[in-house]
């Protein structure tokens, strides 16, 4: 077995056996080298979080339970191009990735190990969108990238290949956004390197599924649930607004999801007793509000609000499952400095940092709040992006921003619908050129709170 440190994607890498492995930024990878079973090295994509790499470690030892009873018996007869000395393939996982690996590798055997391939289940845009900066505008769909939860992989004459474009042309986006879009773009290299092959053993069906037979790769279930969900009453939620918001997107999160919170407060340029409003001293500012943000963060720790647990700030243009919410956190250990909503990234490439977008939500522990306003974190301007200047300060602290796919800084129709189809999200944003109560109740309202996070409940499904 081999691990992989915290790196930088495309930029940090280490070498095993003459094969690169990539590292995600703030991500923890472990590569899996069995002795006897070399046509595959294992990436497990895990997070620098007790609770993501607990889960990523039962990953690996399921592997490794899988491999070495593979080796016990006489291998199956390989083609010529396939040696027991030589690795064939890379196969990166997330941790909720169920791998049958005997399955796997009748799949794989089906490609020349010799050519470059870049495997996966596809996915593509239904249309333009802004989260993958527009690209193919005049005909989306014709661009394929891979989704992730069912492991996509690389041949080792491409990762060959990539490695040396990494060193020689490393990744130059100033924003990392949707990491398995502009992945399979830089491995397209507009058109000089390989489209995304579709391999239909890799799914995202749930494991025990019948329709789940020829897979191999499935996805785990039941989803993490880690005990009770947390209390309502363990939630703070700071919700900002401004006055020309008031009554325009205000009485949208009133008709949602207002009613599931227990602790909420609004936070304005202007005091609107009717909301009710409080301004706290900040003005307002078009884009930004880094110094709304943080007096709201300096009230949380402060005695005008009740002591909770968990902090969850969110725009007046967020749509968020609070039930959903409290399922998922309750995976995570408050005591510890989380910062856990959607990722996106700065500056990769060039020594960045990651960051967790506003409009999904931010969800901060209290620990993470107190370490963040003990430092000397704090805003170059009041209308700095707060997200990115929280992002500057983690990184600069050494607190590692936890990424979940279910949070979503766009509408639904942004993402793919076979990415969502596997999700029960919990939370989309902006009210640009939909109707936001529909989709409120389309995709995050429950009629039972019994809704697994990572699951598919059975009216979203039939929507799809």
């Amino acid at each position: 077995m081999c691990c992989v440190g915290v790196g930088r994607y495309f930029t940090s890498c280490a070498v095993f056996s003459n094969l690169m492995c990539v590292c995600l930024s703030d991500l923890f990878l472990c590569c899996l080298c069995v002795a006897d079973l070399r046509e595959i090295v294992f990436v497990i994509q895990s997070q620098s979080n007790s609770f993501h790499m607990s889960w990523a470690e039962r990953q690996r030892a399921d592997l490794l339970q899988q491999t070495q009873s593979l080796t016990q018996v006489p291998p199956a007869p390989l083609k010529e191009t396939h040696t027991a000395n030589n690795s064939s393939w890379l196969v990166f996982l997330e941790e909720e990735t169920n791998v049958k690996v005997t399955k796997l590798l009748q799949a794989l055997r089906k490609f020349d190990r010799r050519k470059e391939w870049f495997l996966g289940k596809p996915l593509h845009d239904e249309e333009s969108t802004i989260i993958h900066h527009y690209a193919f505008a005049e005909n989306p769909s014709i661009f394929k990238y891979p989704d992730f939860s069912a492991a996509w992989a690389l041949s080792i004459p491409l990762l060959d290949r990539l490695a040396n474009k990494v060193r020689d042309d490393p990744l130059k986006s100033d924003f990392t956004i949707d990491l398995k879009h502009e992945v399979a773009l830089y491995i397209w290299e507009n058109g000089h390197g390989p489209r995304l092959t579709a391999v239909p053993e890799l799914c995202t069906e749930p494991e025990h599924s019948p329709t789940a037979q020829h897979c191999a790769t499935t996805l785990r279930r039941p989803a993490p649930l880690c005990g009770e969900p947390v209390k309502k009453e363990d939630i703070f939620v700071a919700v900002k607004t401004c006055k020309k918001f008031h009554s325009e997107r205000v009485p949208v999160v009133k008709k949602t999801w207002e009613r599931e919170a227990s602790l909420l407060e609004y936070y304005s340029d202007h005091t609107d007793p009717s909301i009710p409003t409080i301004d706290l001293g900040v003005p307002n500012t078009e884009r930004g509000h880094c110094g709304k943000t943080f007096a709201i963060l300096e009230r949380y720790i402060s005695d005008a609000v009740p002591k909770t647990s968990w902090l969850l700030v969110v725009d007046d243009d967020t749509l968020i499952s609070l039930p959903r919410l409290q399922m998922l956190l309750s995976c995570y250990n408050p005591s510890e400095p989380v910062c856990l909503g959607e990722r996106y990234g700065y500056g990769l490439g060039q020594g960045g940092y990651s960051y967790i977008t506003g409009g999904g939500g931010m969800v901060f522990s209290r620990a993470a709040v107190v370490r963040l306003l003990a430092s000397d974190c704090k805003c170059y301007r009041d209308d700095a992006p707060d997200d990115m200047v929280l992002g500057m300060c983690l990184n600069a602290l050494g607190l590692p921003v936890t990424h979940s796919s279910l949070f979503h800084q766009a509408r639904p129709e942004d993402y793919s619908r076979d990415f969502l189809a596997h999700q029960v999200p919990i939370s989309f944003h902006k009210h640009w050129n939909i109707d936001p109560v529909a989709v409120f109740n389309r995709w995050l309202k429950d009629e039972s709170v019994s809704t697994r996070p990572h699951g598919l409940n059975k009216s979203t499904k039939e929507e799809l």
